[in-house]
């Protein structure tokens, strides 16, 4: 296994998942990440070129977290702001209902 190659690749396919907002990649990834790393430790000592490329992911690893943590406080704040709204929602729903079938309230 060519270890500088896989980590390239793995660090092109996360940019490239980051950048569509595909969390299910992402998170093979950081699964594939978790199993393939250590094996790759074990095959013994690293080149600076293989360091490079370690390096290369794992910033690209971090920049993942940070863009999954965002994502994670946007939907919260969508969802907080959809339960805000949830008895105006219910209204206006009810409201449509009732025009639809001719009962006036």
């Amino acid at each position: 296994m060519d270890r500088q190659r896989t980590l390239l690749q793995m660090a092109q396919k996360m940019s490239a998942a980051i950048a569509s907002e595909d969390w299910k990649t992402l998170a093979a990834i950081n699964t594939l990440m978790g199993t393939v790393l250590p094996q790759m430790a074990a095959q013994g000592q690293w080149s600076s070129a293989e360091w490079a490329a370690l390096s290369a992911l794992r910033q690209m690893h971090n920049e993942a977290v940070r863009r999954c943590d965002r994502a994670t406080l946007e939907l919260g704040r969508r969802l907080q702001e959809m339960q805000a709204n949830k008895e105006g929602w219910l209204a206006y729903a009810l409201e449509s209902e009732q025009a639809e079938n001719g009962i006036q309230a």
